[in-house]
């Protein structure tokens, strides 16, 4: 498909079957990394998240930098965090990958992220992105621009603009990445973002992307009856 990963979303759809394991399955066959987005401040999520086969988890609605750093906890083996030890699962390829080495490389190489979406993290955004062990931000520009009281998206609003550049800054400072969804055109909206110091680009989501598809091919084939 031309895409180096994708997000399955377990925050706004609700995946706590064998669906999400059969999404990791197919994210494998085809080489892809898969990144889950759980809710926060419930550690067995993340875990489960990585047991079955997550390359990333991104953790919504963090408030603050103590909740962040909970995130990289439930992220992490111990004695750098507490993540549950399990080497029988889809990731741990069922036992035979299990052990000190295969710990070590999920400490080291599984992505650990946070959303930058509201206005307390934004003020605390140099201290999140400090935090070792966290990979990256992601910011959410719809409820960034809902927690500052414009009741709308408005990702191209000056203060909206202004929070996504502190965050690529404060991460920049501490070498993390930082990632944000765009829209049609995509890739003068990519530059734009990558420019700013973004990292992580997201194409939008399955939907919008059909729907847009379909949408322009329904008023393209109208317009030939005029």
């Amino acid at each position: 498909s031309g895409l180096d990963w994708v997000r399955v979303c377990n925050e706004y759809s609700w995946r706590r079957d064998e669906s999400m394991e059969h999404m990791m399955r197919a994210a494998a066959l085809v080489g892809i990394t898969a990144m889950i987005r759980v809710e926060k401040g419930d550690p067995y999520l993340i875990s489960k998240a990585f047991q079955c086969g997550a390359g990333a988890i991104l953790v919504s609605d963090i408030a603050s930098y103590e909740e962040a750093l909970a995130v990289v906890k439930a992220a992490k083996f111990a004695p750098k965090g507490h993540r549950g030890y399990s080497g029988f699962s889809f990731a741990g390829h069922w036992g035979a990958d299990s052990g000190k080495d295969w710990i070590e490389w999920c400490d080291q190489e599984l992505m650990v992220g946070v959303m930058i979406e509201n206005e307390q993290v934004v003020s605390q955004v140099e201290k999140v992105m400090a935090i070792e062990g966290l990979d990256f931000g992601f910011f959410g520009p719809s409820d960034y621009s809902m927690s500052i009281g414009l009741r709308s998206s408005q990702k191209d609003n000056p203060k909206v603009q202004d929070a996504i550049k502190r965050t690529a800054e404060a991460a920049a400072k501490y070498h993390k990445a930082v990632g944000i969804g765009i829209g049609e055109p995509y890739e003068a909206e990519a530059k734009k973002y990558l420019d700013l110091g973004l990292r992580i680009i997201e194409v939008g989501h399955e939907l919008g992307i059909i729907r847009s598809v379909f949408k322009k091919a329904g008023e393209g084939i109208r317009a030939l009856r005029r």
